[in-house]
């Protein structure tokens, strides 16, 4: 049984300095995330979303407080630390699909299990099953290059969730989609949310996005708002 949530906030603060004067994109931030929840985090572009995700996905610090992932202060944690964390238990999707066009599609699917030092067979094996996990299947030999926009997302999604991490965090995933294959690609989201079992938050400026998730943040001013109980 899990007693710790999946992702705890500790009086999280995040400042930068600017030319004249300091600029505070998170302030005193404290919030638990539980594991399997789907949450959404709106707010104006600016208003601090991505640094709250790059927070939760160790590729930032906090000026100040502290982050719990499953009970473990990762503020505290050396960098190697933080990248088999990453490695291990977070997958990682963004508005652009970051795909390497000099490979296939299984390939580029299975990248982090070889460069983790997977052997090649159980690498395409998990690959495989990732893609048809996000409705590839039959695709694994082609190009990335020959996919179409909203395939390369799913490619993507496959490549995040490959080791089954405990939580997707997935940056503007449909802001380079039409309508119609953005929310295939959502409903794809909250599909692998609810069959694996894994936490997932959705960084979106679509309100309709938003809706379908089980939680919604928002960030104005530095601060955090919990819309939903």
């Amino acid at each position: 049984m899990m007693t710790q949530p999946l992702y705890r906030f500790d009086g999280v603060c995040k400042e930068y300095q600017g030319p004249g004067e300091v600029l505070t994109v998170l302030g005193n931030v404290s919030l638990t995330i539980g594991h399997g929840e789907s949450i959404a985090v709106v707010g104006a572009s600016g208003a601090g979303k991505s640094t709250f995700l790059h927070l939760l996905g160790t590729l930032d610090t906090p000026t100040r407080g502290t982050v719990y992932f499953e009970g473990r202060d990762v503020t505290a944690m050396a960098p190697d630390a933080k990248a088999d964390l990453r490695n291990k238990s977070i997958g990682f999707v963004f508005q652009f699909h970051h795909l390497l066009p000099e490979f296939s599609t299984l390939e580029n699917v299975a990248m982090q299990a070889l460069i983790g030092g997977m052997g090649k067979d159980a690498a395409f094996a998990l690959a495989e099953d990732a893609l048809k996990s996000v409705g590839l299947q039959g695709k694994e030999k082609q190009s990335v290059t020959t996919l179409s926009g909203g395939e390369r997302q799913r490619a993507a999604i496959a490549r995040a969730i490959l080791v089954r991490p405990r939580v997707l965090l997935a940056d503007e995933p449909t802001g380079n989609l039409d309508e119609k294959t953005g929310a295939g690609v959502a409903e794809l989201l909250l599909t692998l949310n609810r069959d694996r079992g894994m936490a997932m938050v959705v960084v979106t400026h679509n309100r309709e996005i938003a809706a379908l998730m089980e939680r919604r943040l928002e960030l104005r001013s530095g601060d955090l708002y919990d819309q939903m109980g």
